[in-house]
């Protein structure tokens, strides 16, 4: 019988502990550890990137060519696939519902299981994401790029 109630404690334990890791990995998808260039470079922001559609998110300049920049208050990731050519789409992975914490080498990359997203039109570089980033809509004007 102590075997029987040893092996259930260490089982709920051990269920517990999990359940804890999993909160914590849920609870850290908004922080701003990544050391990415996208991630400090959103937080560079002007300050009205932090009002929802029809403000300004960023110079066009802020947006790396080959590259993007993560918002996390709006829940958006503007990317520039070439020079030029900016896209957005949002920033919450379509696996577990994560937010993307970088931009780097032509892909939009979630932090939680791994899946990537290639910056020119959203899509699943790498899973286990099935499904595209959706497009987010945004206008360049001059040099601003707003949320619209």
């Amino acid at each position: 019988m102590t075997d029987g109630s040893t092996r259930r404690t260490m089982l709920t334990t051990g269920a517990s502990a999990l359940a804890v890791c999993c909160v914590g990995c849920g609870s850290n998808n908004g922080s701003s550890s990544s050391s990415s260039a996208s991630a400090s470079a959103a937080e560079s922001a002007p300050a009205s990137a932090s009002a929802p559609g029809g403000k300004a998110l960023a110079q066009t300049s802020q947006i790396p060519e080959g590259g993007g920049m993560i918002f996390k208050d709006q829940k958006v990731v503007v990317t520039q696939p070439t020079k030029g050519e900016f896209k957005a789409f949002s920033a919450i992975c379509t696996h577990e519902g994560c937010t993307v914490a970088q931009v780097a080498d032509g892909t939009i990359d979630c932090p939680c299981h791994g899946s990537r997203f290639h910056i020119a039109d959203g899509s699943v570089a790498h899973g286990p994401a099935t499904r595209p980033l959706p497009a987010e809509s945004i206008t360049v004007s001059g040099n601003s790029i707003t949320l619209a």
